[in-house]
C-alpha cells in the first residue's frame, strides 16, 4: 500500500509541474464540468447558427430570394456592363484549326509524321499532320486571319475578343460539357444559367429568366445538365423550348380562355388565403410562384415564339426561310426567338447548334470526314448566327447584351489513323466574346505552332465563366450556395477573370 501511495503521488506530482506551464484559461478547460458546460454552449451556438441561417438572417454571400417572387432583379456585386446573355454553345467540339486558329506551320507540315513520334489519342493511333481543310484570309481592319469555312461571322472579326488559350479537364464530350457549363466534369452541379438567375433574377417576369432553346436536329450529348439547376431551388432551371418546340403542358386542354381566368382567379384567392393561414410557407410560396409564372407564360411564350410579325428583311438576313436548307431555316428562327427573349428582359439564353449524335453527323464532332461535315454544320450555324449579332447591334441591344461563343474543347492537328477527321483535344482551342464590356478586335492567349496545346496566357475553362460572371457585376469567388457543408461556386476553388478581353 505504501508503495501504491508513494507511486500516486509521483503522478499526482508529474500533472501538477505539466499543469504548471498552462495558463489559468488551460486549467480551466481541463476541468470536467467546465469542459461540459462550454460543450452544451458550444452546441447550442451551432444551433443558433443553423436557425439563423435557414431564416436568411446570416452574412451570406448569396442573395435573398423571395420565395413568392423567385425572378425577381436583384443587384450584382457592382456595377455591371451587361444585362443579359446570349451562348452560342456549338455542339461536338468545333475544331480551331478550320475556324478561328490560323496555323501557317500546319501547311508546312501537311502530311508529315508528327515530330516525336506517333500519338495515341482519344479514339486511337494518330496520323500524319493535317493543314487546315479551309483557306484562311485577313479580316476588317485588324487583319486577323479567320477561315473561309464562316465567311459571315468572320465579317464581324473586328467586334470579337478571341480567347486562343483555352483548356478543358475532360476530352468526353458528355463530361467536357460539363465542365463548361457547370464549372465540374461531374453530374448535379448548377449550370451558368442558374447561376445568373438565381444571382440576378429577371427583368420580365411574365417569362422565364433562363431559356435553353434547343437545335433543331435535337438535345447536346449530356441534354438536361447544360441548363440544369443542380443543388440550386429548382426555380433556376432552364426552361427548354424553341420555334418548332414549344414549352409543353401549356395549353389548357378543352378550357375556353374566359374559363381558364375563372378558375384561375379563384385559385389564387384560395392560395392567398392558404398562405395567411401558413405565414412564413416558403415551400408553398414558391410552389404557388411557379403555378402563376405558368399561367402568365401561357400568354406571353406563343406570343414571342409566333415569328410572322417579323419583316421580310429580318427573315431573309438571318436565312429563316431557306428552303433548301431546312435546318439552316429551324436555326435562323431560334436566332431570331433569342433575340425577342433579349428584347424582353431575359437573363440568359443559350443557343444550341449540333444535337448528340455519335460520328458528326448531327454536330461538329468531325472524326472520319471533317471536310464534308463541316460544310453542312457551318452553312447551318453561319449566316443565322453573324445576322444574330447584326441585329442585336443595330437595334441597340448589343450595348447591354454579352454574346458568348463556345465548344466544350477542340481538335488535333494530325487527322486520325485511317480516317479524313480530327480527335478530340482538351489542351488548346478557342472561344470568343462579343457585346457588352468586351474589348473589340483583340486576340488573347496562343497555341503552339502546330495548334495543339495552349502555351501563352492558359486559361482553363474555370476563367471563361469567371469572365462572364464580371460582366454581369458578379464577383464568381463571392457568389456561393451551401451543398453538403461545403460553399459551392460555379469556378470551384479556381478561376480568374481574363481582363485582357475586358473593354
Amino acid at each position: 500500500m505504501a508503495e501504491g501511495g508513494k507511486i500516486k503521488n509521483q503522478k499526482v506530482q508529474q500533472m501538477n509541474h505539466d499543469t504548471g506551464h498552462l495558463s489559468t484559461h488551460g486549467r480551466h478547460l481541463l476541468d470536467r464540468r467546465s469542459f461540459l458546460g462550454g460543450t452544451a454552449t458550444a452546441l447550442g451556438s451551432i444551433a443558433l447558427t443553423n436557425l439563423l441561417g435557414l431564416d436568411g438572417l446570416l452574412a451570406m454571400n448569396g442573395p435573398i430570394i423571395d420565395p413568392a417572387r423567385p425572378y425577381a432583379p436583384r443587384l450584382p456585386h457592382f456595377p455591371a456592363k451587361a444585362r443579359n446573355v446570349i451562348v452560342i454553345f456549338c455542339a461536338g467540339a468545333v475544331s480551331q484549326l478550320e475556324t478561328w486558329d490560323y496555323k501557317p506551320e500546319l501547311i508546312k507540315w501537311d502530311n508529315k509524321p508528327l515530330p516525336g513520334g506517333p500519338a495515341v489519342t482519344f479514339q486511337g493511333p494518330a496520323g500524319n499532320l493535317a493543314r487546315p481543310q479551309y483557306d484562311f484570309r485577313p479580316r476588317g481592319q485588324t487583319g486577323k486571319m479567320v477561315s473561309d469555312l464562316i465567311p459571315h461571322l468572320a465579317e464581324l472579326t473586328d467586334d470579337i475578343a478571341f480567347i486562343h488559350s483555352l483548356t478543358s479537364k475532360s476530352n468526353t464530350h458528355g463530361p467536357a460539357e460539363n465542365f463548361l457549363s457547370t464549372g465540374f466534369v461531374l453530374d448535379g452541379f448548377p449550370s451558368l444559367g442558374s447561376w445568373l438567375s438565381y444571382a440576378l433574377g429577371s427583368e420580365n417576369q411574365d417569362l422565364p429568366a433562363f431559356v435553353s432553346i434547343l437545335d433543331p436536329r435535337g438535345v447536346p450529348q449530356n441534354g438536361s445538365n447544360n441548363w440544369g439547376p443542380g443543388f440550386l431551388p429548382a426555380a433556376f432551371q432552364g426552361t427548354t423550348f424553341s420555334t418548332e418546340d414549344p414549352v409543353r403542358h401549356l395549353v389548357a386542354p378543352g378550357v375556353s380562355p374566359a374559363e381558364d381566368r375563372a378558375a384561375r382567379s379563384i385559385l389564387r384567392r384560395m392560395n392567398e388565403r392558404h398562405l395567411e393561414r401558413h405565414p412564413g410557407d416558403s415551400k408553398l410560396a414558391a410552389r404557388i410562384a411557379s403555378y402563376e409564372l405558368a399561367a402568365r407564360m401561357q400568354l406571353s411564350v406563343p406570343e414571342i415564339s409566333d415569328l410572322s410579325t417579323e419583316p421580310a428583311h429580318i427573315l431573309k438576313s438571318y436565312g429563316a426561310e431557306d428552303t433548301s436548307n431546312p435546318i439552316k431555316a429551324g436555326f435562323a428562327r431560334n436566332c431570331i426567338l433569342a433575340r425577342r427573349l433579349i428584347e424582353k428582359g431575359v437573363r440568359f439564353v443559350q443557343l444550341f447548334n449540333g444535337a448528340y449524335a455519335s460520328g458528326g453527323e448531327l454536330n461538329w464532332d468531325g472524326h472520319n470526314k471533317l471536310k464534308e461535315q463541316y460544310d453542312k454544320h457551318a452553312a447551318i450555324l453561319d449566316q443565322p448566327a453573324a445576322a444574330l449579332i447584326r441585329d442585336l447591334r443595330q437595334r441597340g441591344l448589343l450595348d447591354d447584351t454579352l454574346v458568348v461563343w463556345c465548344t466544350e474543347f477542340g481538335r488535333m492537328p494530325f487527322f486520325q489513323k485511317g480516317a479524313q477527321g480530327r480527335d478530340h483535344n482538351p489542351d488548346g482551342f478557342t472561344c470568343w466574346l462579343t457585346g457588352a464590356g468586351v474589348k473589340r478586335g483583340v486576340s488573347h492567349g496562343v497555341t503552339d505552332e502546330l495548334g495543339q496545346r495552349a502555351v501563352e496566357n492558359i486559361h482553363p475553362l474555370y476563367d471563361l465563366n469567371a469572365t462572364i460572371m464580371h460582366l454581369l457585376g458578379l464577383d464568381h469567388e463571392k457568389l456561393t450556395f451551401e451543398h453538403n457543408g461545403v460553399q459551392r461556386r460555379l469556378t470551384n476553388v479556381e478561376g480568374h477573370v481574363i481582363k485582357e478581353v475586358l473593354g
